[in-house]
Parts: structure tokens; C-alpha cells; sequence
């Protein structure tokens, strides 16, 4: 109820209008009146490129799956057309990275079809005509048992990987429709990868093992230990970056994150990270552009996202949503809406009826082109052909400047080997504006180095130093006061006859009582050595050239006992610096100590106050305790 202001109060009815019309708007931008296939294999059920949508069917008389172009949103009509051919349920689909009508699916039946999506596919057909089905283009056949995953080559023209149930994983050459490599392991394979210049592959299998293959050596180059958990594992390539993101579960289930380094992969770096405890199997998404990794969890409806830096992944956010998801997929980079600042777009299932899209979008007040966060991308040109590849050519293929899409015209293509000017955005860039950079387009210029920025201080401070060692500081800093004073004394004393050497200071008292003969000579020394040796109680380094700096003969001792005699008893002058300095040592004493003693007592005051502030802190807590 809204009671505030009597001129903005709502009845039951104007609620129930605006919430209905917010639902049918958010409806609006969904596919819904979906049949999502409810077989339990571990796979992500829907997948996407910049064009169509494509979804495993729930249908009877053999399996089938849906292809939904993007812009047909909203409910869908009762009867479709659907892409009919196998004799078994549809498990997996990919969409060929180089041509968006052309798709790959497998089957419980055992076989993998290519299909091609027909010109001016739609669902909505004219009033009175049914749809028609689509078949499949060419039939893969080669696994004894059921395919579970199949995906294309990102480098490769119509170069196809399948997993299967007879532990192999078969790499196709699908122009000539026959299977040319064979990857053979021990258990079933539940996820792979392909690296990003198509040269190797990434399986997890339920023998948890991790393994990294040379494809067309046909042999694992690495066999590790993977996540311990008996729940299935996923494994996703970072890009072109030489690292392998793994989930899975621990045994204890926990849900783990796991970063492999390609060049030692015997553990990962960092060992696993634990995400959560929560049951449903995790599917991991790398977005290259943006150096995130993006984790959508089977069975609740939260995708996490973090930042791959310095060699770990940084937590950046996460979606909530009270809606679980069986199914997830993500859209292309050529495919976001660029001009909404949009840096992903997911498609999650919900309820096995509807597909909800989720944008994730850079909050910013620019309507120019971000070039910082829309680096160049893989087009639709694939680095070599198939007959190449298995003739082991390898390459990237090359990319296309977001900004000539931004800006309306056809993509402009870029050398697969250049590279943004600046890396990746930071968490603080992916949430303010900031200054562009320039396109490696436009500029031949080496980039330049990468300013790391400045560390924050510790958030952890010490504790506060004791009595002891305020007492330290303050001996410290007087003992380099006297010091000082008694080197000024000594420098403006010195005239042109007598030029002081600095001699040891045991020496020199020695020297000094055993020549004076009188006694006024020897005070000084017997005074100073007292000076000396209190200043040494409070811990301060004094040094004993300048303590014998008043004193000090010009030649040894056994050779100048006379003249010294003679000397301090003709020289008033020297027996006035004399005096001066006593005196000066004594004031200096008295200061330190009244210093010291004012010193303990402010310590002494101010831990009585915190300890009155503690007790009062405490009180407070336990008031509110009792109160809530």
C-alpha cells in the first residue's frame, strides 16, 4: 500500500493492470509456448548464433529439434516446423561458425546429421497451411552407440568433432561425410573444447580425467587427475589464451572452478575454488573480447560472471533470478546489439516452456562506438579449409572490426594476428565510462607497455606500538638532536690553529684525566662520560668521536701530555665551550626524561580510554541482541 501521499494511491485493480502489462511486455521479449526435451542426457539443449535459435524438441515418432529465428519473439504458434530425420531423441546441436544456416546435431540413434536452415525460414505460416518439416542434408554415420556432443572446428572449415557412448571422439570431415580421426578413451566423454587455433581438443570424461589432445596425432598430449566429484565435469578453452577453465564437483559435492595452465597442467594453478554446494552441473562460457568467463548453474537461475586477470578469475557480478534453468546459451560478440552497449547475450530455458533472453550491458552515457570493449572478433572466414587442416595447416582465422558493423557497413576483415592496444577492461571500466583508445586498424604503432595500477593499501594494520618503544623513538630522535647541537657547537669553536681529529673515545678520556692538574679539568670528562652513560639506558646508539669532540689533541696521547696541560690552563675559550656543553647536556637529560614521563602518561590515559570504549561497544551489542 502506498500511504505516503494521498495523490498516489493505487487500487487493487490499477496494481494488478501495471503488473500485468510489465509481464506481457517482458513475455514480449521471449519464445515462448516451447516443447523442451526432458531426456535426462548432461547437455546445454539450446544453442545460438547471430540468426536462429535452435532448441532439442520434445516430440514423439523419433527425434527433432526446433530452430527459432531471433526476431520472432513472443508466443509461437501451437505447430512448427521442425528439423525431423533422426529415429531417437536429439541430445546436442552446434551451429557452424562460418556459415549461420548450417547446423550439426546428434542423436540417441547414434548418428550426427548437417542440416542447412532453408532462405526466409519462418514459424508463422499463412492462415490454413501446414508447416513443413525440414530434413537433413547429409547423415554422419560411424559411432556404435549414442552421440552426445557435437562441435565444430573454430578454425576449420566444416571440420565436425563427436562424442559418442563407445568412448571415442570421431573428427569429421563433413564435405566428404566421413569420419578421418579417432580420439579413444576409457568412460564416456561429458564435455570437450577446441582450442582456438583448432590444433588441439580438451575432454573431461568420468574417469575424471582431464585430457589435452594433439588431434591429428590421434594421442593424448596430456592425461591429468581432474575435479574428484562423481557428478559430470564441464571444460571450456579460453580463447587464445594457452589456459583451460574446468567445473565440477569436489567429493564432498561441492562445486569447484578450476584454471589449467597448458604448459604444466599436472594440477590447476591455484588449486580448485569452490563455488557453492549446490547440486545442478555448472556450464562455463568464455567471452574472448572481454577476458570473462560466465557460469550458469543447472537447476538454479544464477550466472556468475568473473574476470580472467594475473592469472586467476576475479568475481565481478552475478544475475539472480528466481527462475531455474535446465538449458543456456550464449550469442556470438558479432551478434549483440553494439549500439545498447550490450557485451553478451544469454538464452536461458525456464520452466521447459519459454526461452528468456538476458543482455548484459556496460552502463554507459556515450552513444559513439565503445572500441575498449568491442575488440576485433572471429567473422565468418574460416583461416583454412578442411582438406587443409587434416594436412596439418594450422592458423587463426581472421577477424572484423565491431565498429564497420556499428556503423551500418559491411564488416571490415582484420589480420587474425593483431591485437587490440589495450588489453582487457577492467571491473571499473565495465562499470564507468571511460576515454576510447584507438583501433589497431587505424594505427601501426607498437602499443605500450601496460601501467599496472597503483595497489591499494592493506585494509589489516598492525598494533599500535607500547611504551617500550614510544620510549625507543623519542631516546632516538634526542640523542640525534644532541648530536646535531654539539656538532654546530664544536664547528663554530675550531679556528685556523687547531685543526680536531676524530679519535677513539676511550682513548681520549683516558688521555684527558691523566693530563689535567686540576680538577676543574677533569669535570667535563666525568660528566660527559655520565651523559653518556644514561643515554645509553634509554637506548640510543650515541657516538664517541663526537662525545670526544671538545677534547680531542691534534697528535697522539705520549706526545702532546704537556701542551694539552698548557693549553687548557691558557685557554679560556676552550674551557668556556667546556662549560657550555656541560650544561647543554644537562638541560638535554632533563628534557628527555620530563619527555618520556609526559609520554607514558598520555599512553596511560589513552588506554584507559579505549578500554571504557570497548566495554561500551560491548554493552551496545548486547542491548541489540536482546532487542532483536
Amino acid at each position: 500500500m502506498f500511504l505516503e501521499d494521498p495523490q498516489e494511491r493505487y487500487t487493487k485493480q490499477q496494481i494488478l493492470y501495471y503488473l500485468h502489462k510489465y509481464l506481457s511486455e517482458a513475455q514480449e521479449q521471449c519464445y515462448d509456448n516451447i516443447r523442451i526435451s526432458k531426456n535426462a542426457w548432461d547437455t546445454n539443449l539450446v544453442k545460438a548464433n547471430p540468426q536462429y535459435l535452435s532448441v532439442n524438441w520434445e516430440a514423439s515418432g523419433g527425434g527433432a529439434f526446433a530452430v527459432i529465428p531471433l526476431n520472432e519473439k513472443g508466443r509461437l504458434p501451437e505447430q512448427i516446423p521442425l528439423f525431423r530425420g533422426h529415429k531417437a531423441v536429439v541430445l546436442d546441436t552446434d551451429w557452424n561458425p562460418f556459415d549461420d544456416s548450417l547446423i550439426a546435431s546428434g542423436s540417441d540413434d547414434g548418428k550426427a546429421f548437417i542440416w542447412r536452415v532453408p532462405e526466409d525460414f519462418a514459424l508463422r505460416t499463412e492462415e490454413g497451411e501446414d508447416p513443413k518439416d525440414v530434413g537433413p542434408l547429409k547423415q554422419l554415420t560411424g559411432h556404435s552407440r549414442k552421440v552426445g556432443h557435437v562441435l565444430f572446428n573454430p578454425a576449420a572449415a566444416n571440420v565436425l568433432a563427436t562424442s559418442s557412448g563407445d568412448y571415442t571422439v570421431k573428427i569429421w570431415d563433413v564435405e566428404a561425410g566421413s569420419p578421418r580421426l579417432t580420439l579413444r578413451h576409457t568412460d564416456i566423454v561429458q564435455s570437450l573444447s577446441w582450442s582456438a587455433n583448432g590444433s588441439l581438443v580438451v575432454t573431461t570424461s568420468r574417469d575424471k580425467k582431464l585430457r589435452i589432445w594433439d588431434v591429428r596425432q590421434e594421442a593424448p598430449a596430456h592425461t591429468v587427475p581432474g575435479h574428484a566429484g562423481a557428478k559430470n565435469s564441464r571444460v571450456t578453452w579460453m580463447g587464445e589464451q594457452d589456459r583451460i577453465a574446468t567445473t565440477g564437483f569436489s567429493k564432498m559435492s561441492d562445486r569447484q572452478l578450476g584454471l589449467w595452465d597448458l604448459r604444466d597442467p599436472k594440477e590447476p594453478v591455484g588449486g580448485f575454488h569452490m563455488l557453492d554446494s549446490i547440486s545442478g552441473v555448472c556450464m562455463p562460457f568464455w567471452d574472448e573480447a572481454t577476458k570473462c568467463l560466465y557460469l550458469a548453474g543447472k537447476g538454479d537461475g544464477n550466472i556468475r560472471y568473473f574476470e580472467y586477470e594475473r592469472d586467476r578469475f576475479e568475481y565481478l557480478s552475478e544475475y539472480k533470478s528466481g527462475e531455474p534453468q535446465r538449458g543456456v546459451a550464449f550469442l556470438p560478440k558479432r551478434g549483440v546489439n553494439m549500439h545498447e552497449n550490450e557485451v553478451m547475450r544469454a538464452f536461458k530455458t525456464v520452466n521447459d516452456s519459454y526461452i528468456e533472453p538476458i543482455s548484459f550491458i556496460v552502463p554507459r552515457r556515450a552513444e559513439v562506438f565503445q572500441g575498449d570493449i568491442y575488440p576485433p572478433v572471429v567473422g565468418t572466414k574460416p583461416a583454412m579449409s578442411a582438406a587443409e587442416w587434416f594436412d596439418g595447416m594450422e592458423g587463426l582465422p581472421p577477424k572484423i572490426d565491431l565498429e564497420s558493423i556499428y556503423e551500418g557497413e559491411e564488416p571490415a576483415e582484420i589480420p587474425a594476428d593483431s591485437k587490440p592496444v589495450s588489453r582487457v577492461p577492467s571491473s571499473s571500466t565495465m562499470l564507468s565510462p571511460s576515454k576510447q583508445e584507438p583501433s589497431p586498424a587505424s594505427s601501426k604503432e607498437a602499443p605500450e607497455p601496460i601501467k599496472e595500477p597503483p595497489q591499494p593499501s592493506p585494509a589489516f594494520r598492525g598494533p599500535p606500538p607500547s611504551i617500550k618503544e614510544q620510549s625507543n623513538s623519542i631516546a632516538n630522535l634526542a640523542s640525534k638532536y644532541e648530536d646535531d647541537k654539539e656538532d654546530s657547537s664544536s664547528s663554530t669553536e675550531e679556528d685556523d690553529s687547531s685543526s680536531f681529529e676524530e679519535v677513539p673515545k676511550p682513548i681520549e678520556r683516558q688521555v684527558a684525566s691523566s693530563s689535567s692538574s686540576k680538577p676543574a679539568d677533569t669535570k667535563p670528562a666525568a660528566e660527559i662520560t655520565e651523559a653518556a652513560a644514561i643515554t645509553c639506558k634509554l637506548s640510543s646508539p650515541v657516538s664517541p668521536t663526537k662525545l670526544a669532540a671538545p677534547v680531542s689533541p691534534s697528535k697522539p696521547a705520549s706526545s702532546q701530555q704537556p701542551p694539552l696541560a698548557s693549553s687548557s690552563a691558557t685557554s679560556p675559550g676552550m674551557a668556556a665551550a667546556a662549560a657550555t656543553t656541560r650544561s647543554d647536556d644537562q638541560v638535554t637529560l632533563k628534557d628527555i626524561k620530563v619527555l618520556l614521563e609526559r609520554q607514558s602518561r598520555t599512553i596511560s590515559g589513552q588506554s584507559e580510554k579505549i578500554a571504557m570504549l570497548t566495554a561500551e561497544v560491548d554493552r551496545l551489542k548486547t542491548t541489540i541482541g536482546e532487542k532483536m
